[in-house]
């Protein structure tokens, strides 16, 4: 009897790991990606010091490792513009620190010297004034200092960011924590303009910058294509994440991007993993495409050169920073993708993943946007607006600031509607 009960107990046991394997998400190797690529070792995963392209080898591993069928790598080049030299700025004789006090615009050329300031009366602002100011010799070769928004609202200004204009440059305010962007780094422009906390610059008269950029041309990035075959070939799903980020501003200085976007990279390795331990009815393809944060590049390039036809997409999911705790899960579909919706709101409904899915418009800001253009059923996750919304785009956007409840519901969420689709 004893024996008896011993292999009933064994046989409970094996039955109960196998059904944990065909619904548990892998939280531990989640976080431990998530770390990886948010280490000094990649220097942010930019475009320089190799940062993307070294993230990009390590994930050819762990796709690999995860027990996948296939993994190819897609290269394509892009022109960029970095900040991977001297990183220096005084105010009135006071170092300040890259990444804390002050940033580069992505399209900022280097910038050397000594430069008087003109701060913009914006509480009684009078263009003509500003002009008639700016013509005085003590103002020749300025640097004009504005909040951002307030510079970006008002139309008088474009004239002076032009190449043959008196002035040296722009320093816009930004309230901390300073953020730093790759969006238009494919140019370069012929002022500079940095990004400069109000508290650094309140009340300077005299500015001074030991500035280097960069200019790359043809850089070449690859996105990753790993595939786990199902039992049948005509439909596919696809699941998306881009991999790089900001990578430096200087040489000291990175960008770990933990949760933007480390988070959606580590999603879709798991799910890579889990399906090569499950094997699904349909095709599965798992795309961590480089060269978002300079423009959308890489996924861009893949829409144009597919590995495989549009049209035969069921369903794509882009994951992109769903490091965050807003118990409301921000998403974005594609037209095609509007019905796929409604059954994730019945699953989420069926199962309290979320609160609610919050659907937004339709907007180019990350990898799902060229395939909804090309009519493929999709959806965007991100999570924002929780704890970490604030490390957006900074040096703090790292593992130790790094939340992790999302994984588990976007993991499940995913898994159920593809059994359902």
């Amino acid at each position: 009897m004893k024996k008896i009960l011993i292999i009933l107990l064994a046989f409970v046991m094996v039955e109960a790991m196998c059904i944990s394997s065909l619904q548990a998400q892998d939280l531990k190797h989640y976080k431990k990606i998530v770390k990886e690529l948010s280490s000094k070792k990649y220097q942010g995963r930019g475009y320089a010091k190799d940062g993307a392209n070294k993230a990009g080898k390590y994930l050819v591993k762990e796709f690999e490792k995860a027990g996948v069928d296939e993994v190819v790598c897609q290269p394509f080049k892009i022109d960029i513009n970095t900040f991977c030299g001297k990183m220096n700025m005084w105010a009135d004789g006071k170092k300040l620190t890259p990444g804390v006090d002050f940033s580069m615009r992505e399209y900022s050329p280097g910038v050397h010297g000594e430069f008087p300031v003109y701060h913009v009366d914006t509480v009684n602002f009078d263009a003509e004034k500003m002009y008639a100011d700016l013509a005085k010799p003590e103002y020749a070769n300025c640097m004009v200092v504005c909040d951002f928004w307030f510079m970006y609202n008002h139309k008088e200004f474009k004239p002076l960011h032009k190449k043959d204009s008196s002035v040296g440059g722009f320093i816009q305010t930004w309230t901390s924590p300073i953020k730093f962007y790759k969006a238009y780094g494919s140019k370069v422009m012929g002022k500079p303009t940095v990004w400069v906390t109000p508290e650094a610059i309140e009340g300077v008269k005299n500015v001074k910058f030991d500035i280097d950029n960069e200019w790359l041309q043809d850089y070449e990035l690859f996105n990753v294509i790993a595939k786990v075959e199902g039992e049948k070939h005509d439909s596919c799903f696809v699941f998306t994440a881009h991999y790089d980020h900001l990578g430096n501003l200087g040489k000291k200085v990175y960008y770990p991007g933990a949760n933007d976007n480390a988070s959606g990279t580590a999603t879709i390795v798991t799910l890579a993993e889990y399906y090569a331990k499950n094997k699904p009815q349909y095709d599965m393809y798992f795309i961590a495409f480089s060269g978002e944060d300079s423009g959308l590049n890489g996924s861009m390039y893949y829409v144009e050169n597919p590995t495989v036809l549009l049209s035969q997409i069921k369903y794509l999911f882009n994951i992109d920073m769903i490091g965050d705790n807003n118990p409301v899960q921000y998403c974005e579909v594609s037209y095609e993708g509007y019905y796929g919706y409604t059954m994730l709101e019945k699953i989420n409904g069926m199962n309290d993943y979320f609160e609610a899915l919050n659907r937004g418009e339709l907007a180019a800001n990350s990898d799902h946007y060229p395939f909804a253009e090309r009519h493929v059923p999709c959806i965007l996750f991100e999570n924002e607006n929780g704890d970490a919304f604030k490390y957006y785009h900074t040096i703090y956007d790292t593992y130790k600031n790094g939340i992790f409840v999302t994984y588990e519901p976007i993991f499940k969420l995913i898994r159920d509607f593809v059994e359902k689709y």
